[in-house]
């Protein structure tokens, strides 16, 4: 056995731990952001280090143009996934709100509801109809 093999199999025990890490995250964190946050970022990390290990393992366009495009996509997808789980988990209250250190979300809708109730009603809701 090469050093060369040595190594990308460590790359590949290291993308293991990292994906056991991020499931481990998911079972023991106590709230819903917590635990996207222990889902996203070691896998990806994980997932980047496995394709890094097949590359160098096999350099070949085909192989190199597949990862590449994989990685891609995880780094297109996975933030705006967690971002809109992260949301949906907050508005429908499955959040621990004392764990937050600033909720910055919570500000921004208490301003909008504010705003709304300050604004005129629209032609198409007053009860006499449109304004002619």
């Amino acid at each position: 056995m090469t050093a060369f093999e040595l190594g990308v199999g460590g790359l590949i025990l290291l993308s293991a731990f990292l994906s056991m890490a991020a499931g481990i995250g998911i079972l023991r964190f106590p709230d819903v952001l917590t635990r996207l946050h222990a889902a996203t970022k070691p896998q990806v990390l994980g997932l980047a280090v496995v394709l890094l290990a097949i590359v160098l393992r096999v350099p070949t366009w085909g192989v190199v143009s597949t990862a590449v495009l994989i990685m891609t996509f995880q780094l297109l997808t996975q933030p705006m996934t967690a971002h809109m789980l992260g949301r949906a988990a907050y508005r429908s209250d499955h959040v621990r709100r004392d764990l937050l250190i600033e909720d910055d979300l919570g500000r921004d809708i208490d301003e909008h509801e504010h705003e709304l109730e300050r604004a005129p009603e629209s032609d198409e809701l007053r009860e006499d109809g449109p304004a002619r």
